[in-house]
């Protein structure tokens, strides 16, 4: 039961408990107490809005950076990670398989302020070996959602 109940969330994280719990067969209380349990287990670890910046007035740049690293002896890469992610500026780090250790995505108000902060506080860490940049040119579809897409009206068509 808790996958479906993670998988109606992930879907729409603000879908009434009500609605929920009629779909699911259950009562709201027992949705809620399984929500809560998930919360305090970190199953849930946050509620998320996904915004499509570019229908807006403010101005945002998304650059996803490949970073190489030494790890640490007795460490590994868990100690580098959480140096990394402590940064404000950083919305995920993923620790990867292949040609570079982690995937480091950032958003910054312009180019040049990711390009900064990857000169003067990323790449300068002890065990960075190497970064590269790729700056998000638009975003088509972002966490399962298509961002531009235009709501077509599934009425019928009638004509005389």
């Amino acid at each position: 039961m808790r996958e479906k109940i993670l998988n109606m969330l992930e879907k729409n994280s603000r879908i009434d408990l009500k609605d929920m719990a009629v779909m699911l067969g259950m009562t709201e209380v027992e949705v809620a107490n399984e929500i809560a349990d998930m919360e305090k287990e970190h199953v849930i670890c946050g509620y998320n809005t996904l915004i499509n910046w570019d229908k807006t007035s403010e101005e945002k740049v998304t650059a996803l950076i490949e970073v190489k690293v030494t790890p640490q002896r007795g460490l590994g890469f868990d100690s580098i990670a959480e140096r990394i992610y402590k940064y404000d500026e950083i919305t995920s780090v993923y620790l990867m398989s292949g040609g570079f250790d982690f995937t480091v995505i950032i958003e910054g108000k312009t180019m040049k302020s990711v390009a900064q902060f990857v000169a003067n506080k990323l790449s300068p860490l002890d065990s960075v070996l190497s970064t590269s940049t790729h700056f998000v040119l638009k975003k088509y579809k972002d966490y399962g959602r298509v961002l531009d897409a235009e709501e077509k009206d599934e009425r019928m068509l009638v004509t005389p």
